[in-house]
């Protein structure tokens, strides 16, 4: 879920700190990502090596953008604005395209920058995000919190920070900086925020009950604004064991960004979950570039043995077998799963499973530990994740079988 590209390169606040309203909002969802990119951004060490030809259109107006911000910041490297507006939109194309590479684009940009304890705050949130998307969330927070001791109404670092908390399971604290956001944001954004910080059954319905009303009343939102709450409300529904509830909020989010790698593979596991493979295999079938869409096509593949499944099986090694050489660690959750349901390797499965989990902890984080654990009879990795979910009240309708002793 992205920025609106008309809105993306506009200052995202005036000199008193509080958000332009619909604007900030869009630069908000730019900010936020839902699911994780799929690689760590690889950085050349000689500027003129080409990495891939990216297949590009001059006849798009977002490639003859970047294109012109290109050419200017080459004649300017340390011009603020244009890296910043560049930046963002190699942000904004790496999450639209599932493609990390832009990411490593961004971070060079913004490299007269990257070092300094105390960049600008427009940057400073900037290498928060790319640092979220690296799985470094540690850097990102103490950016953030940075940003926040200097100023609190900061809307953007707030609402970066509650998805890092979300991510990384700590859901009261995610839950009081979204609350926070109530007046220094869009009243959409903020219980969007709020929905997905529940942890009980009671918590997600409130969190469900205040969304749900605001989202029917935001007729006039801009598109990522319903989709990102009607992806928050598909996965409240399925945590509360609603799925036709959660279809009909995917296909809603789908029919605005039908391409969308994070929706697409929510729902995809949904359907996968039902037995639906073939409707998987439709779903997916010409979206192999991003890992984590090519790993549930292969999945889909293998229950209906089709001929394709081998190949794809064998693209998915080679991948993770690359993303090892290049040290990239930010793919675990995949890998552990194709470990796991596509290969039998279950040690191995086990192993990226656990650390996984001490890095991120959201629902599909504590289903493969817990899957996991039961492939592998690990009752302590088991017992783990019950004690996680005790600890925090954490309810999952999909986890209640995985979940027993």
């Amino acid at each position: 879920m992205f920025c609106n590209k008309s809105t993306a390169l506009d200052p995202p606040f005036n000199e008193t700190g509080r958000p332009y309203g619909r604007l900030v909002f869009a630069l908000l969802i730019f900010f936020l990502t839902v699911g994780p990119v799929q690689a760590a951004p690889y950085l050349p060490q000689e500027d003129g090596k080409v990495l891939e030809r990216l297949p590009d259109s001059p006849l798009d107006p977002e490639v003859k953008a970047v294109k012109q911000l290109k050419l200017a910041l080459a004649q300017d490297p340390k011009n603020l604005s244009l890296a910043l507006s560049l930046a963002r939109r190699y942000i904004e194309q790496g999450r639209a395209q599932s493609d990390p590479r832009y990411f490593g684009h961004a971070q060079g940009v913004l490299s007269p920058w990257w070092n300094e304890a105390a960049p600008p705050v427009e940057v400073t949130i900037l290498r928060a995000t790319i640092r979220q998307s690296l799985h470094d969330f540690d850097a990102a927070l103490a950016d953030l919190n940075r940003i926040l001791t200097l100023n609190p109404q900061n809307a953007q670092a707030r609402l970066t920070r509650a998805v890092i908390f979300q991510v990384k399971g700590e859901l009261a604290a995610a839950k009081r900086d979204c609350l926070s956001l109530m007046g220094a944001a869009d009243s959409l954004a903020w219980a969007t925020c709020l929905g997905g910080t529940g942890a009980s059954r009671d918590e997600l319905k409130k969190g469900r009950d205040v969304l749900q009303p605001l989202l029917a009343e935001s007729a006039q939102a801009i598109p990522q604004e319903k989709v990102w709450a009607r992806t928050v409300l598909a996965e409240v529904a399925l945590r509360l064991g609603e799925e036709k509830e959660a279809e009909t909020h995917f296909k809603e989010a789908l029919r605005i960004t039908p391409r969308d790698p994070y929706l697409l593979g929510a729902f995809a596991d949904l359907l996968l979950d039902q037995g639906r493979v073939a409707e998987v295999v439709d779903l997916l079938k010409n979206e192999t570039k991003a890992d984590a869409l090519l790993l549930r096509l292969a999945l889909a593949e293998k229950a209906l043995k089709a001929a394709e499944f081998p190949l794809h099986q064998q693209w998915l090694s080679d991948r993770f077998a690359a993303s090892r050489e290049r040290g990239d660690q930010v793919h675990r959750r995949e890998e552990a799963r194709f470990r796991i349901h596509l290969t039998g390797e279950v040690t191995e499965g086990l192993r990226l499973a656990r650390e996984n989990w001490e890095v991120q902890r959201e629902a599909s984080d504590l289903r493969i530990l817990l899957e996991a654990a039961r492939e592998g009879r690990d009752d302590f990795l088991l017992k783990m994740g019950i004690a996680w979910m005790n600890k925090v009240g954490f309810e999952d309708a999909r986890l209640n079988t995985l979940a027993r002793l």
